[in-house]
């Protein structure tokens, strides 16, 4: 199940999470972002049961990307205990990509 945040939870959710936290960054309009979408809600399915994933339109939390330095869409970043840990933006954001990310943090947590 992937948890949508928005201004008001990111901090909570995200910020002050422990743990290893996914957020799929996306916006209103974006063509690649919602080709990744399945993707990464399959991916939530699979991989759920040691991570946490999430997601935040940037459309209508626009001050949260800033502050979070998301230049571009799609991005999909790891946290760990609130710190953001590695993130794969624009055109490396590619469903394989962000499976190998995940598996890699997977076999961490």
């Amino acid at each position: 199940m992937v948890l949508e945040l928005d201004r008001k939870n990111f901090e909570e959710e995200v910020l002050k999470g422990s743990g290893y936290i996914f957020v799929d960054f996306f916006g209103n309009g974006c063509v690649p972002c919602a080709a990744l979408k399945p993707h990464y809600d399959a991916y939530a399915e699979k991989y759920g049961d040691k991570l946490k994933f999430t997601c935040l339109n940037t459309s209508s939390a626009r001050r949260v990307a800033i502050g979070q330095q998301i230049m571009g869409l799609p991005v999909v970043a790891v946290y760990k205990d609130g710190e953001k840990l590695e993130e794969l933006v624009k055109d490396d954001a590619t469903p394989e990509a962000v499976e190998e990310l995940i598996k890699k943090y997977h076999e961490q947590a």
